[in-house]
């Protein structure tokens, strides 16, 4: 869903570059709030570099962002206003293709480590809030289990888990099913759309052509590091126009 409030992301000009390699190039983006908005195109396109940006774990090289209408400073704490990267990435949380789970700690402890030492909660206030988003995922059976006895499924719902424990106001998935069996792919889509449903503003990279039609609001297609394309779900992915889109979409069944 979306609406016409000031958008809770507004990026403008970005770019971003490794040494000699310009792997962004003059982004211009408005995330609105309760939008989710999928990221698609070929690999090396700057998909996930871009989400990457969006909370600071890559520092652009050029352009401005915003988070709710304040400038996002590069430094760890903001300063005259400006939202510092410990603040943003608290209030924009990611979810990795890897999962990155802490293989010494037990699935509650994965979720609990967040709110307890970066935000100061209790331990007990934490733990009961992990329980609930375990069993939001379909986990709460899990809660002692460690990673390595976990499917990557089920892996990957406690990394939304522990995402989601922060209470973040965007959530950035990096192509959270590519690294799973087919077979595991449906649950992890399971709770995104759930997510979705319950208005969860979300950016999407994905290769998972018709899960996006389905669920998200806006497409970007994005190639050589530029936004190529961008409209609603149906425009992009149920009715391309440009023959590069198409010749990108034949790849996939939707």
């Amino acid at each position: 869903m979306t609406n016409t409030s000031s958008p809770v992301i507004a990026v403008r000009g970005l770019g971003k570059s490794f040494g000699k390699l310009e792997v962004l190039t003059g982004i211009d983006l408005d995330l609105m709030p309760g939008e989710v908005l999928g990221v698609i195109g070929p690999s090396g396109s700057g998909k996930s570099t871009l989400i990457r940006c969006l909370n600071m774990m890559e520092q652009p090289t050029s352009g401005s962002l915003t988070f709710q209408g304040r400038a996002v400073s590069a430094k760890f704490r903001g300063r005259g206003g400006a939202i510092g990267t410990g603040e943003l990435r608290r209030k924009v949380g990611m979810v990795f293709q890897h999962f990155n789970l802490f293989p010494h700690l037990s699935v509650l402890g994965n979720i609990t480590a967040g709110p307890v030492k970066v935000l100061g909660e209790p331990v007990a206030k934490a733990e009961a809030h992990a329980m609930d988003l375990l069993g939001q995922v379909g986990l709460a059976d899990k809660a002692q289990a460690f990673p390595a006895h976990l499917s990557g499924g089920q892996k990957q719902r406690v990394a939304i888990a522990r995402a989601l424990a922060m209470r973040p106001e965007v959530l950035l998935l990096d192509e959270v099913t590519s690294a799973l069996d087919p077979e595991l792919v449906g649950e992890v889509l399971a709770v995104i759309r759930r997510l979705a449903e319950a208005g969860m503003t979300m950016v999407l990279v994905t290769h998972e052509m018709g899960f996006a039609a389905d669920v998200a609001s806006r497409v970007l297609f994005m190639e050589a590091g530029r936004i190529a394309e961008q409209g609603s779900a149906e425009q992009i992915l149920r009715n391309p126009t440009s023959e590069r889109l198409r010749a990108f979409l034949s790849r996939f069944h939707s």
